[in-house]
Parts: C-alpha cells; sequence; structure tokens
C-alpha cells in the first residue's frame, strides 16, 4: 500500500506541474498578448515581452511533457482496477500530446516572423504583423481541436477512479462531468461562437473542481489505506 501512496503522490506533483504549465501556456496567450482587431499593438506586446512570450512557449512543451509522463504513472496507479480503460485513456492522451506539440510550432512561428532575420525582409511590416496575428489566432484554434482529447481522457479516468476502492467515487463522477463540459465547449467554439465566452465560463467549474480535486487528493491524500 505504501508503494501504491508514493505512485499516487507522484502522479499528483505530475498532475499539478501540468495544470500550473498549462494555465501559462495556453490561457496567458490570449488575455496577455492578443489584442482583438489590432494586429500592431498585439506584435507591439509581444516584442515588448520577448522573453515572457518565451516563457509561455516553454510552458506549454512543459505542460505536454509532463502530461505524458502523468497518464504513465496513472496507467501504473489504475493497472490493477481496468486494464481496457487504462489503455483508452494512454491512446487518447498519445493523440492528445502530438497535437499539443505541433500546435506549439504556431507560437514559435508567430515569434519568428517578427525576428530581425534576412529572409523575412521581403515582406511588409504589415504583412508581418498580419502573419503573426493568424498564427497565434491558428494557435487558439488549435487548443480548440485538442480540447476533445482533453476532455475524452477525463472519461477513462473517471471510470477508473469510481471503480477504485482507493480514490472517493464523486471525483471521478466530476471528471466525468468535466469530460463533457470540454466537448460541448469545443463544440460552442466551433458552432457558436458568439456564445463560447459564456458556455465556458459555466461549464468550466465542475471541470476545475474535478481536475484540483483529484490533484489535491493524490498530493495529501495519496489513496485509502483499507
Amino acid at each position: 500500500m505504501e508503494a501504491t501512496k508514493n505512485k499516487a503522490k507522484i502522479a499528483g506533483l505530475l498532475y499539478l506541474l501540468m495544470a500550473i504549465s498549462g494555465g501559462i501556456g495556453i490561457m496567458y496567450i490570449p488575455s496577455n498578448f492578443i489584442v482583438e482587431g489590432d494586429a500592431v499593438a498585439t506584435a507591439m506586446k509581444v516584442n515588448e515581452s520577448d522573453f515572457l512570450f518565451r516563457l509561455v512557449i516553454v510552458s506549454n512543451l512543459i505542460c505536454q511533457t509532463s502530461f505524458v509522463f502523468l497518464v504513465l504513472a496513472l496507467s501504473q496507479l489504475f493497472k490493477e482496477v481496468d486494464p481496457k480503460k487504462v489503455k483508452l485513456m494512454l491512446i487518447l492522451v498519445s493523440v492528445a500530446v502530438p497535437i499539443a506539440f505541433l500546435n506549439t510550432l504556431n507560437l514559435i512561428a508567430a515569434q519568428l516572423v517578427l525576428s530581425d532575420v534576412d529572409y523575412l525582409s521581403t515582406f511588409k511590416i504589415n504583412q508581418l504583423h498580419a502573419l503573426m496575428m493568424l498564427f497565434l489566432k491558428l494557435f487558439q484554434q488549435g487548443n480548440v481541436i485538442v480540447q476533445v482529447f482533453w476532455g475524452l481522457w477525463l472519461y477513462p479516468l473517471g471510470m477508473l477512479i469510481i471503480k477504485s476502492k482507493f480514490i472517493p467515487k464523486i471525483i471521478g463522477v466530476f471528471l466525468i462531468i468535466g469530460c463533457f463540459s470540454y466537448l460541448i465547449i469545443t463544440l460552442t467554439s466551433l458552432l457558436l461562437p458568439n456564445h463560447s465566452e459564456m458556455i465556458t465560463s459555466i461549464l468550466m467549474l465542475p471541470l476545475v473542481i474535478g481536475e484540483f480535486s483529484i490533484i489535491f487528493w493524490l498530493l495529501i491524500k495519496g489513496v485509502k489505506t483499507k
């Protein structure tokens, strides 16, 4: 049981690392860099905060790397509970991570077009600003796509928690609700973009409750002992 507790705490640490780095890498861009409808102002923000923008890129890479090790740690924790659902969880994450890694290239490209390199001298400054804004918007839309898998992997995880005897079932229920919250948020962003912000603000609550509950339970409680 002590070995299981250690596995749980490692998983909790990795989940926390993923949450923190993901918050910086994914949520910081639209709220702190993008000025809607103004590519020039956005370019100024990116140039003025060059190190911070690079930190956002690194945070994205840390987030996805920790995601890989997190799902491996969770698979060890739950391997005796339901091997089929563990396999499903691994498959879903193995799809999500490459998409997210490739999406980070949009951030690198956005910064690159603002750099002072010779091969970009053929472009006018307003064209470079437009390209930078395009890459930032592609990054946002890439996150909308990968959200599908950020949601789907929570379903087998939630089911594993419900089926296990060592983590409260209510956490699993919230994670399953979080799965469908992610999917609804994604569909709303694609089909009803004007309502996306309102729907996201409503559905984020169960999602946050579920994910942070499992993080802190794994870190503080570990697993239930008989």
